[in-house]
């Protein structure tokens, strides 16, 4: 019974396996970006926009508790469906014990340096009166339930690296629901403002992290899960570092990313300007989680086929995956095209939107079709032990390309281009991409032919 995903995964027909993964992991996807996109919807729509402005500083900073997540979850997930399509019990053995270590490092390193020194980061972010002070309020209290984020995060990870998505989606509805029924009580009702949207999520943090805790203590897991253990062994630490480094690294680029923006909007626009961004970036995360869910979702189907040697399988799942994404993601993006403000009056319910706005609006989300080539490079990259190219392609988006467009060009030009300039830089980035998965499929197809000779 343990192994019968593993079975599906491995001789299912593929498309027939890459919906019944990708259904539960859109939903679990979805799910986990309405936590964050409800903050700023209930703040937008209960409080004011100083208040939207302030969480929009700060959330590029609190990303970072994701990225640690992500770092050890991805990690651990990408190693143990290797070592699930390999057969390899001693390092599932130890997979749980290695990557409870990192998440509980990562969180006290990061989280308690950030709480001292919250206001001079919200002001790094561009943060300034009465916006500043919300931020800081928000961020600090996020802070507070940081291991929950982390941990909650990286065993939902770990649970879909065995394939489970279904079960994975289920737990993330607990944590949600009651993160919806909080966030007006506390905001409204009890009067906690930005702080009360940031306790409504850690609460649904920490029951998120209970339900799956359950999980591992019952013996669902289809490995010898060591829940209860914390433990070091170098060999799967460096494995779990090494494949979860690109998105950590991506969630670390987009805080640089995020920095040098809210910069240009304080030095170059108004806080009208700034609204504005933050729910419109709101929208285009929140848009992306179904993309998020097919990387989820194709990360065992690619990493456990490449642990059994299936590499003609690992190829044709990134194909069949990257097309399932195109077709769900185009629709969404020809409505915003048609109707933005419909869509931004979510988050902002009395702005009018001009012309221009609205422009830079649909310039913004043009980049849309061509994410899904992208989101599963980033994670068919670390399923194959090749992450070295995604730490690369996402240090590159940033430092080489996104802060000197971001720092010379709204400045030059206007803030319209940090909208223009933005989906410039992504189409540059998929043509790269695709290249580099062009070199990896005849890398692939090189070792499925060598493997064959020997056998």
């Amino acid at each position: 019974m343990k192994n019968q995903q593993k079975e599906l995964i491995l001789h299912g027909k593929l498309q027939n396996v890459m919906w019944k993964l990708s259904l539960p992991a859109i939903a679990a996807m979805v799910l986990f970006g309405l936590n964050a996109f409800l903050d700023t919807v209930f703040v937008g729509q209960l409080i004011n926009e100083t208040a939207l402005a302030g969480v929009a500083l700060a959330y590029p900073l609190t990303s970072i508790m994701w990225g640690l997540g992500s770092l050890a979850g991805t990690g651990a997930a990408s190693a143990l469906s290797i070592a699930l399509g390999a057969n390899d019990i001693t390092t599932q053995k130890k997979l749980l014990g290695n990557a409870t270590l990192m998440m509980g490092v990562t969180t006290a390193v990061f989280a308690i340096p950030a709480y001292i020194f919250a206001e001079p980061l919200i002001q790094m972010m561009g943060g300034k009166g009465a916006i500043l002070q919300e931020g800081v309020r928000y961020f600090k209290a996020t802070l507070i339930g940081s291991f929950f984020w982390v941990y909650g995060l990286g065993l939902n990870f770990i649970i879909r690296g065995e394939g489970k998505m279904k079960q994975a989606a289920i737990m993330m509805t607990y944590g949600l629901a009651l993160n919806i029924v909080l966030n007006p009580i506390f905001i409204k009702v009890l009067g906690w403002g930005v702080e009360g949207a940031a306790w409504a999520t850690n609460i649904g943090m920490a029951l998120y992290c209970v339900v799956e805790y359950l999980y591992f203590t019952r013996g669902k897991a289809s490995f010898e899960a060591q829940i209860f253990s914390i433990n070091y062994d170098r060999s799967v630490f460096r494995s779990i570092v090494s494949m979860g480094m690109p998105g950590f690294i991506m969630s670390l680029m987009g805080l640089v990313q995020a920095i040098v923006v809210f910069n240009a909007l304080s030095n170059y626009g108004t806080e009208r300007d700034l609204a504005f961004f933050a729910a419109a970036n709101r929208l285009m995360l929140f848009l992306m989680t179904p993309l998020f869910g097919l990387m989820r979702a194709m990360q065992p189907v690619t990493g456990i086929s490449f642990g059994a040697g299936d590499y003609d399988r690992v190829k044709r799942s990134f194909i069949i995956f990257t097309k399932a994404g195109f077709y769900i993601i185009t629709p969404f993006w020809l409505f915003l095209t048609l109707f933005p403000s419909g869509a931004l009056h979510l988050v902002l319910p009395d702005m009018v939107f001009t012309a221009a706005e609205l422009f830079n609006f649909r310039m913004y989300m043009a980049v849309l079709p061509a994410l899904p080539i992208v989101f599963m490079a980033l994670t068919f990259f670390p399923s194959i032990n090749e992450g070295k190219y995604g730490s690369i392609v996402g240090l590159a988006r940033q430092l080489v390309f996104y802060v000197p467009v971001m720092l010379l060009l709204p400045r030059l030009l206007g803030i319209q281009w940090i909208y223009l300039g933005s989906t410039l830089i992504d189409i540059l980035l998929t043509a790269w991409i695709a290249i580099t998965m062009r070199r990896l499929f005849i890398k692939l197809s090189q070792k499925q032919e060598a493997e064959s000779v020997v056998f």
